[in-house]
């Protein structure tokens, strides 16, 4: 197995020419690269891969009767906010892939709908498309700072973790209000009074 020899494109690092894969089955190159990260991935405001950040790809291309076979991983950074607590969170996200790129005119590129497989073009693979939606589907719906996170208190927003034991609101029903009140200044309610 030979390391990454395959050109990088320039213009598009995520589109890998696979002509010196051929099309003979069993040939295979790895490729090793970072990508960088144009727009932003993910749900603003929740958890993202932010743009700037790069992608790491570690990659394995393999020649088979179809098409080239594209198994591996790729990392990226995150950063977003505890659905908790609302703290700032950075952490990393690792997929594995798994894509068949079919030949032009092959039995697979012929039986398939357009947007149920990915297609090489002029020998090319764009990597992109596959990559992104792998990784906006693994972040995290509810992202987390801690498993025990224990949120904002409801009444006055503070940080249940930066709050004295204890703490806690009085609620009164809005229906007895008036009446607790009433007791609560009336010189039958004081020390003295015995209930």
């Amino acid at each position: 197995m030979a390391e990454d020899k395959i050109p990088l494109d320039t213009r598009n690092p995520w589109v890998i020419d696979t002509r010196e894969l051929g099309r003979r089955a069993g040939l295979s190159r790895t490729v090793h690269r970072k990508v960088p990260v144009t727009t932003e991935l993910g749900v603003p405001d929740v958890i993202v891969v932010p743009s700037g950040a790069e992608i790491e790809l570690d990659l394995l291309l393999e020649s088979v009767v179809e098409g080239v076979l594209v198994s591996g991983t790729a990392v990226a950074p995150t950063a977003g906010q505890c659905s908790r607590c609302l703290d700032p969170i950075e952490g990393q996200v690792e997929i594995e892939l798994t894509e068949l790129f079919a030949y032009p005119d092959s039995a697979t590129e012929a039986t398939t709908d357009e947007d149920e497989i990915a297609r090489l073009v002029d020998d090319r693979i764009d990597l992109e498309p596959v990559v992104r939606d792998a990784l906006v589907l693994a972040l995290p719906q509810v992202p987390l700072c801690d498993e025990d996170c224990a949120g904002l208190c409801q009444e006055c927003g503070g940080k249940w973790a930066d709050l004295e034991p204890g703490h806690g609101h009085e609620t009164i029903d809005p229906r007895w209000a008036a009446l607790v009140e009433r007791f609560d200044d009336s010189p039958a309610s004081g020390p003295g009074r015995e209930a």
